[in-house]
């Protein structure tokens, strides 16, 4: 059985949390920030689950994680 590669771009925006859940980053934060709001930047400051439709995608980037 050969190894299988993994999607680098993939690796360096996903982790996997303590639990084995993947996590990955709020989106919406990067810039146009001075109009949001400080609780709206707060929240999407930190890290989410990624959804469970997009479950057997992320395993197939990451065949290792």
């Amino acid at each position: 059985m050969p190894k299988l590669k993994t999607r680098k771009a993939a690796a360096k925006r996903l982790r996997a949390s303590g639990s084995g859940k993947i996590m990955r980053r709020q989106t919406y934060r990067s810039h146009l920030l001075e109009h949001k709001s400080a609780s709206r930047k707060r929240r999407l400051s930190g890290v989410v689950v990624v959804n469970e439709r997009d479950l057997a995608n992320v395993h197939l980037m990451l065949p290792y994680l």
